[in-house]
């Protein structure tokens, strides 16, 4: 894989993020007890690359060109997108505990478990799905929603996060280490713990731009997110191989320590690449067609170019 300067535009949406994080936890942590609010803002607002909320706002802008209606600057997208990243904040912790994976060092610091303790990581990881959906809450009326937009939201989140999705990946994924798993084992475990919120972030943000569900609709931009959650998956197992501690944020070496399905484990590293590649151009194809995609494109390439 290649290692090149993290664009720009990335660089830029990505503080709007941030921003926006930080504004949430601002004003929903407000009163919340401290011993449960400092657990929360170091799980959340941790350096991360940001992507599920990344693809959600390029999503969203992409699909309301589509639809003729640009988005104007200084909308509430950044807050929408959130959700998302509550989401995937509250996955992380919860998989770091002794319970589960039991890692000591995420995104270059202690892990929440080891600096709050497990049962503090664990109400944290808890708390985070509920302001998650406030976040969707919360953004409807400045971005104009319907009532009818926001259910769609909270459903589509809630159904990648619980167990069609992340929580069954995540079983799924505990019960393969140390044992055989097939091709479609492992494309099974990394829908559900990986794909199924990326693909939810992409779908949201055409939900709340106005796209209807179906072929007209969402379908193509979900089929773009599935396939893009499993390229990034592919691109994580073998940096966790190729990486360094220190650049990944988080200890080298852990899915071979733990026995983890993977890709470069049962395809090997150079066809492990091979696929992810191949995933990520398939999801390019589903934009074909879709005018002002680039956003969507570039973060197709960051991804599959990362380095950590």
């Amino acid at each position: 894989m290649s290692a090149t300067a993290e664009p720009v535009a990335v660089t830029e949406r990505r503080a709007e993020v941030e921003a926006a994080l930080v504004r949430f936890l601002d004003d929903r942590l407000s009163g919340v007890p401290a011993g449960a609010a400092a657990p929360i803002r170091y799980a959340v607002l941790s350096p991360g690359k940001r992507v599920r909320p990344l693809l959600l706002i390029a999503s969203y802008r992409a699909a309301r060109c589509a639809l003729g209606r640009p988005p104007a600057a200084g909308d509430a997208v950044a807050d929408l997108a959130c959700s998302v990243e509550l989401v995937h904040a509250y996955s992380l912790v919860h998989d770091d505990l002794p319970c589960m994976d039991d890692d000591v060092l995420r995104r270059g610091r202690p892990t929440a478990h080891v600096q709050f303790g497990a049962a503090a990581a664990l109400l944290a990881g808890a708390a985070l799905m509920p302001l998650a959906v406030e976040a969707i809450l919360c953004a409807a009326v400045p971005l104009g929603l319907t009532d009818g937009t926001v259910r769609r939201l909270v459903g589509c989140l809630c159904a990648a996060s619980g167990a069609t999705g992340m929580v069954g990946g995540q079983l799924l994924d505990l019960e393969a280490e140390g044992r055989e798993v097939t091709a479609e084992g492992l494309e099974a475990i990394h829908s559900g713990k990986t794909a199924r919120l990326i693909a939810a972030s992409v779908a949201m943000g055409g939900i709340a731009a106005g796209l209807p569900p179906g072929e007209d609709g969402t379908a193509r931009l979900e089929r773009f997110g599935l396939r893009l959650g499993l390229a990034f998956q592919a691109i994580d197992d073998i940096l966790d191989l190729r990486g360094d501690t220190r650049e990944l944020g988080k200890e080298q070496g852990r899915d071979a320590a733990l026995r983890k399905a993977t890709y470069p484990g049962i395809f090997g590293l150079e066809e492990a690449e091979r696929i992810g590649r191949e995933l990520a151009g398939s999801a390019e194809r589903e934009l074909d067609g879709l005018p002002a995609a680039e956003e969507l494109r570039l973060l197709v390439r960051y991804i599959i170019d990362r380095r950590h």
